[in-house]
């Protein structure tokens, strides 16, 4: 008995393994035009099965004349790799706004026959939407410290006068004096979440267990605000600790789980997912210096709710936008700037089956904790 096809078995199901764990839609195309292969990501971008995929030639779900047909042309003539960037596939079959990075490249095994790899976004796209978002955060810094000196001070005689004509206007008359008072109270609030935006103290960081933090928030919102919403977890235990602060990061994902909760509203079958995952390959540079900083650690928290709608999407981390009937538009621009504070970035994908929060963060290394920091009690804790 030969052992050589069960080798070659082998081996084709490690590729099929490898090539579906990779985030990006991957295709064969062979000699005639058909797809060969595809990946489980290829599936989603393309909206069709490997079944039907392979019934159909590359060019029936791009648009006619598209430049990833002329590119897998191309490669197929020089017999050489080919990277195209920024390219417009959009089409009623996979959907519009479709705009990705393209590599093709030639199977030498399998004359004829080419692989292409499609990057819908990338990463200098993601860093660029970051900074966007943290000129943004800074523009409410001044903000709030013109407010906090401004409104408040000139508030609190307002308040004070109200609670006096309390005492002596009639009763039918007090009704009025309790709303001033308490939409004073209430413009005190906003202005007080405001001042958080100013605060520019160096961030006390230190080795946090990023589950612990998810237990935490968990805990205070199925005791609270998503009593009757199914909380699931989806995370890899071996994950090492994040350089970051412990309560800003309960504050963070406080938020977000908030933010998921209220997109879901009533609805019985109501989901909210947390996850955490190990994702290397992501480095950043560090502005004036040679330094790259990576960003290993993903954590997501995932709804099932309505979505957010596409015009608020690309704003959505800006100050003051909101799509609740009352709500500040501050608590994901707080998010935003606290995640940039930290050196990470922030990433919403949407839908309307759902949306999703993508946070990519250091890790901490060994050496990286502040002077002053107690491994067991923190800084004098």
């Amino acid at each position: 008995m030969s052992v050589q096809p069960s080798i070659r078995k082998q081996s084709a199901d490690a590729a099929q393994i490898v090539l579906n764990t990779i985030r990006h839609p991957v295709v064969m195309i062979g000699p005639d035009g058909h797809i060969t292969f595809a990946n489980a990501d290829a599936e989603d971008f393309f909206k069709s099965s490997a079944v039907i995929l392979a019934r159909n030639t590359l060019d029936h779900f791009v648009p006619f004349g598209s430049p990833l047909l002329t590119l897998v042309d191309q490669v197929r003539e020089r017999r050489a790799p080919v990277n195209e960037y920024r390219v417009d596939i959009s089409s009623p079959r996979i959907g519009m706004d479709k705009i990705v990075d393209i590599y093709v490249a030639p199977v030498v095994e399998m004359p004829g026959s080419v692989v292409v790899m499609l990057q819908e976004r990338s990463m200098a796209e993601k860093i660029d939407r970051q900074m966007t978002h943290r000129g943004a955060a800074r523009s409410v810094t001044g903000l709030a410290a013109m407010l906090a000196h401004e409104i408040k001070n000139p508030l609190s005689g307002i308040r004070g006068a109200a609670q006096l004509l309390e005492s002596v206007v009639p009763d039918e008359d007090r009704q009025l004096t309790r709303l001033i008072t308490e939409e004073t109270d209430r413009i005190v609030s906003l202005v007080d979440r405001m001042e958080i935006f100013s605060d520019e103290r160096p961030i006390e960081r230190y080795p946090v267990n990023i589950h612990v933090v998810l237990d935490r928030v968990k805990a205070i919102a199925r005791n609270g605000f998503a009593s009757r919403i199914r909380i699931v977890e989806e995370y890899d235990p071996s994950l090492p600790p994040v350089f970051a602060n412990r309560d800003q990061l309960v504050q963070v994902f406080l938020n977000l789980v908030k933010n998921a909760a209220e997109a879901i509203g009533n609805d019985p079958g109501g989901e909210i997912k947390l996850s955490t995952a190990f994702r290397p390959g992501i480095r950043l540079s560090v502005p004036g210096t040679s330094d790259r900083v990576s960003l290993p650690l993903e954590f997501c928290v995932q709804d099932n709710g309505s979505g957010v709608a596409e015009d608020i999407l690309p704003i959505l981390f800006d100050p003051f936008i909101t799509t609740k009937q009352n709500g500040s538009g501050l608590g994901l621009a707080l998010v935003a700037k606290i995640v940039g504070e930290h050196g990470g970035i922030i990433e919403c994908e949407s839908s309307p089956r759902g949306t999703t929060f993508r946070i990519l963060m250091p890790a901490w290394k060994e050496g990286s904790l502040p002077l002053g920091y107690d491994p067991d009690g923190g800084f004098g804790r």
